[in-house]
This record gives structure tokens, sequence and C-alpha cells, in this order.
């Protein structure tokens, strides 16, 4: 029989220290006498990126295991890595919004169970600039909450170092010193939006950082349209605290807080700002072109009803391992 052969990618520092399962323990979870696993570790930031990009021709799937971030840099590589094989993911990061929204389990067993049946969704990405992005973009408060999160804390702590060091030491005390950034929005269908916005994030999942909760009747992850919402107009800095819970409510007003399905804009800001990207820092552009991929890339993922069902979208695709 001829085995299939996985790259996995793996990033030691994804994740709790004391959870974190080692690459070989990982790439044990395969039938050997239908895989053969080749594990690259990497080592900065980018690596992982720059290992899909040169060798996933090489290889019959791409296996992810980290965080958020690593996913993020994984699939930036495959789209310009010369061939793009099927993506694998082991969640084994601190918050692993996009995994849990497209039921990718947590369990080692039963994540290398979904890549070995085959079975594969196709993923709407997002286009930020030059760069890609697999569940949110963000500008505004509170954006800089994961990447300024120190990874050892991460490490030690998990989740719960997002809310101390995020939330208890760096958003709560600045509150009262932050100001609404003034944006023009260009959509692709010729509408402009022009005010002062506290916040806003383009995503593709019911959850952003494990704080922002959408409801998931609003998410389709393979709709060709990504969500948009913005807040604005707050009487006091404060009152994000009452917007989380607006959100989650699906409460959305249309005036300080507005949201809306979209597949492009352009966002011009009147200085440059700090966006995140899947959790990690982005830069700080004036001016960004977003556009929306849709089912840019195969995923090994379970039936779920935030993928739209057969009859509106292709079949599923089943890859033959």
């Amino acid at each position: 029989m001829h085995t299939k052969r996985i790259l996995l990618i793996y990033n030691p520092r994804s994740g709790s220290s004391f959870k974190r399962p080692s690459a070989e323990k990982i790439a044990a979870c395969f039938d050997p006498q239908r895989f053969t696993v080749e594990i690259a570790q990497t080592a900065y930031r980018g690596h992982a990126t720059q290992i899909a990009r040169t060798r996933a021709a090489e290889f019959d799937l791409v296996v992810c295991c980290g965080g958020d971030g690593t996913l993020n840099e994984v699939i930036a590589g495959l789209m310009h890595a010369q061939s793009r094989p099927a993506l694998g993911y082991f969640p084994i990061g601190t918050t692993n919004d996009m995994a849990k929204a497209i039921g990718i389990p947590a369990d080692l067993q039963q994540a290398a169970a979904l890549i070995m049946d085959g079975h594969t969704r196709a993923l709407d990405l997002g286009q930020w600039n030059n760069r890609y992005f697999a569940y949110v973009a963000c500008f505004g408060l509170g954006v800089h909450v994961s990447y300024r999160t120190p990874q050892l804390m991460k490490n030690l702590l998990g989740y719960s170092a997002y809310m101390i060091n995020g939330f208890g030491l760096q958003t709560i005390p600045t509150l009262r010193q932050v100001k609404p950034r003034h944006i023009r929005i260009e959509f692709d269908d010729g509408e402009v939006l022009e005010d002062d916005f506290y916040f806003g994030t383009v995503s593709n999942a019911t959850a952003v950082g494990g704080v922002f909760h959408f409801n998931p009747d609003d998410v389709r992850l393979n709709d060709g349209k990504y969500e948009l919402l913005l807040v604005r107009r707050l009487k006091k800095p404060t009152d994000i605290f009452r917007m989380l819970r607006r959100i989650k409510a699906r409460d959305y007003d249309g005036d300080s807080l507005i949201f809306q399905k979209t597949t492009g804009a352009r966002f011009v800001f009147d200085k440059p700002d700090a966006w995140s990207l899947d959790g990690e820092f982005g830069g700080t552009p004036e001016t960004v072109d977003f556009r929306l991929l849709p089912q840019a890339i195969e995923i090994f993922a379970p039936e779920n009803p935030l993928f739209l069902p057969d009859a509106h979208e292709p079949q599923n695709t089943t890859v033959n391992l």
C-alpha cells in the first residue's frame, strides 16, 4: 500500500507548556501503515510560512500543530506554495478560536481521526493588503491584547493570560484615554461610510480572541462573505463592556453598533493605526484593502452547520487517504 506523506509543522511555543503535546506524540496518532510523517519544527516568527511555502508541494497533506497564529502562518505559506495540499489542524494554542468554529476537536486522537477520514471543506480566507488571515482582522480598542501578552505568560496561564494581562493590566486602566479613530470605509458595492470608530473587525468565526462572541446563526465559513462589526458613538469608553453584551445578544442598532456582511472594502485612516491578524500583530497602515477569497483552501473538518449545506455549495471533498 502506498503511504501518504504528511508535513507536520509544529510550533513548540504554542499554548500552555504544561499541556502542550510533543510533536512525536502527535505524529504517532497517524496509522503508520497509511501515513509517513515528517516533522518540521518552527524556530521563529514567520518560520511556519516559510516551511509551508517551500515544502508543501512535496507532500500529500500539510498538518499544522499550534494556535491561531501558527495556523495563520501555515495558510499564508500554502497560498504561495507551488501546490496547495489539504490542511489538517491540531489546535494546541491558547484560544484556538478558529478550531472551535470549524469544529476541530482538541483531543489528539480525534483530530487525527478527522484527518485520516479524509473529509475536507472549502474555507473562505481574507486578504489584508498583501497578507492573508483565516478568521479575523481587527483594529481599535483591545486589539493589542493577544500580541502584547507575553508568550511565557500564555504558556503558563493559557487563556487566563489574556484576561489578566490584556484586560486587567492593559485595557481597563487605559480606557479613559482611548480615543476613536477617524476612518473612511469604501465598500465594493459603492457604499461609503465615514466616521469616528472605537473598534472594528472583519471576521469569519463565532468568537474573536475568546472575548467577542457572535451568534452562530450569523456566521457561515464558506458563504463568500465575511462579517464586519464596527463600534462608534460611545458616550464613554467603558461602554465597550455593554457593547460586548449587545454583540452576543445580536442587538445591532445600525448606529453605535454596525454589523453587516461584506466581500471587500478599503479602510482609510486619518493616521496609521495598529491591526491584529488572527491574534498576531499585523502592522500600522493608513490604508487597508480587504478582499475575500471564497473557498480558497481545503481544510479537514467535520460536519458543521457553520458550513453551508451541500444543497447550496459544492459537495464535500473526500481526499483519498
